[in-house]
């Protein structure tokens, strides 16, 4: 289901999933089947648009996506 905000950035953790994933030489697809073992289901096209700040993260997507890539959520909010 899409999420529909009235913002032009619809997160703020898109930059530091796109350099952590980096950091750990991951691809989008790559980790959208990381996330499938958290029984989450982003898709590559939708990991793209949350590091494009155009979709909305959840709570229990964050929690995976920090999993992942093995950083606390807190690191996940760092300003770069």
């Amino acid at each position: 289901m899409a999420r529909i905000i009235d913002y032009e950035a619809q997160n703020i953790v898109g930059n530091n999933v796109r350099k952590y994933r980096l950091e750990r030489n991951l691809s989008q697809q790559e980790l959208s089947e990381r996330l499938e073992t958290y029984a989450i289901y982003i898709c590559r096209g939708s990991i793209s648009r949350i590091e494009a700040h155009r979709r909305t993260v959840t709570d229990y997507e964050l929690k995976a996506l920090a999993e992942v890539l093995k950083v606390s959520v807190e690191d996940m909010f760092e300003q770069q």
